[in-house]
């Protein structure tokens, strides 16, 4: 073991959440560590770090206008919705402003962490070194381990989960089937649209695909200036929008959604309507399985494929921890206000949440109660880990999804995180 000194906090990874954790830890002097395995900041946002799920028509699904980090605003001359490049040259700026960079060791992975008989963390480097903390917090991301799924049969085409896809580029002559509709899958279908000989996307339900733009400004900054009204007023205002503006998903090939609006995050995309309407893309039903240089759909049809791309999403890992430091309920961590281990009082996880939301203010609201719980070592909020169990989804019934294990209705979540402030005697930062 090497003789560095113990820190006061290990934090994994400097993208966006371990970069708000670096601000909050350095303002109130806390002697800390960011490891980056990665050689810049920025996350999935620097499409050049191995395993970024990035691609190069990527935008920003919120807008510029509610999305930047608080007291930290996106530059003016940035479009609505930014690109990744533009995501990734703000993100270095704030590490740059706030001089954050000077707290981060990159090319550094973490390759295993656990308690000693202290109580002390031992954080295994990838280096070989051995560093000791009193409090280790996960901010290594959610998107990195994809979920991989398969299908019987034998296939001579290629079959590649999305995290591999870059360009349109390379699906150039082929025709090309995207599996999942999530907002990453219609992206990827809408490159193939225009770049593939033919492109399809197979669904395995209904969603709701909602406009970038409501009267001229970005969705959310629509909803935010609208009145606040009670979620089921808002559901139904909104499906009838809608249903005025997009018309009947059957008549795009697509399934009649089998939720309401909000119950599961909807796909903030309307440009793959384009294109199911142009027939650049045609629309399929869930696969069953693959046959020579053919894909068989369930509903009995087939389609002869060069590459299938699936965007089956991501598993929510902490790899460097053994199964038995987190708990996990249906696929996700089972973590007190999606943030604190209730089985060890020193683990925390920031990023691990799903809300229909821009994140970075989210996040420093979550940051804050890290910090309080490092600093003041804080006997109360240690109590209420253990046997505080508020509902953090409200009157939301949210579809009973793995997607949606971790989802939470913000103006809830929000609202549970200032009470639980000000249990502990804490005075909230404007930033």
């Amino acid at each position: 073991m090497n003789n560095q000194p113990i820190l006061d906090v290990v934090v994994v990874g400097a993208g966006p959440s371990g970069l708000i954790l670096a601000k909050q830890f350095s303002q109130a002097n806390v002697n800390f560590k960011v490891f980056e395995r990665n050689a810049d900041v920025g996350g999935i946002w620097d499409i050049n770090a191995p395993n970024s799920p990035m691609y190069e028509s990527a935008h920003f699904i919120s807008s510029r206008t509610l999305s930047g980090f608080p007291g930290f605003p996106m530059p003016e001359d940035y479009p609505d919705y930014p690109s990744h490049k533009q995501l990734h040259a703000y993100i270095r700026s704030f590490a740059d402003t706030y001089q954050l960079r000077e707290h981060i060791q990159f090319n550094t992975a973490i390759k295993h962490a656990e308690q000693n008989g202290a109580g002390e963390w031992e954080v295994e480097l990838s280096n070989g070194d051995i560093v000791l903390s009193r409090y280790l917090v996960c901010a290594n991301g959610v998107t990195w381990e994809p979920n991989e799924v398969t299908w019987e049969g034998d296939f001579n085409g290629e079959v590649r989960h999305s995290v591999t896809y870059r360009s349109p580029e390379e699906l150039h002559g082929k025709r090309v089937l995207v599996v999942g509709a999530g907002n990453s899958g219609v992206d990827i279908a809408c490159d193939a649209s225009f770049s593939a000989e033919q492109a399809f996307l197979s669904v395995r339900r209904g969603y709701h695909f909602m406009p970038k733009h409501i009267m001229g400004k970005p969705s959310d900054v629509f909803s935010k200036e609208s009145p606040n009204l009670p979620f089921f007023m808002q559901q139904k205002i909104f499906g009838w929008m809608l249903g005025l503006i997009n018309g009947d998903m059957t008549r795009y090939g697509l399934p009649k959604p089998d939720h309401k609006i909000f119950q599961t995050h909807p796909i903030l995309n309307t440009q793959i309507l384009h294109y199911l309407g142009h027939g650049d893309c045609i629309a399929k039903t869930d696969v069953q399985k693959l046959d020579g240089d053919e894909v068989v759909f369930v509903d009995g049809s087939r389609e002869k494929i060069d590459l299938v791309l699936t965007a089956t999403g991501y598993q929510h890992s902490i790899p460097f921890l053994d199964d038995n430091i987190v708990d996990f309920k249906g696929g996700r961590p089972d973590l007190y206000l999606n943030i604190f281990s209730r089985k060890h009082k020193n683990l925390a996880v920031l990023g691990f949440i799903e809300f229909a939301s821009a994140a970075y203010d989210n996040y420093t609201a979550m940051a804050e109660l890290i910090v309080e719980d490092v600093v003041n070592d804080n006997g109360q909020l240690g109590s209420l880990k253990k046997s505080h169990n508020p509902n953090l989804k409200g009157s939301h019934n949210y579809l009973k999804t793995k997607r949606n294990a971790n989802y939470v209705d913000v103006e809830t979540y929000l609202d549970t995180l200032k009470q639980v402030k000000l249990k502990v005697g804490m005075v909230e930062s404007s930033a």
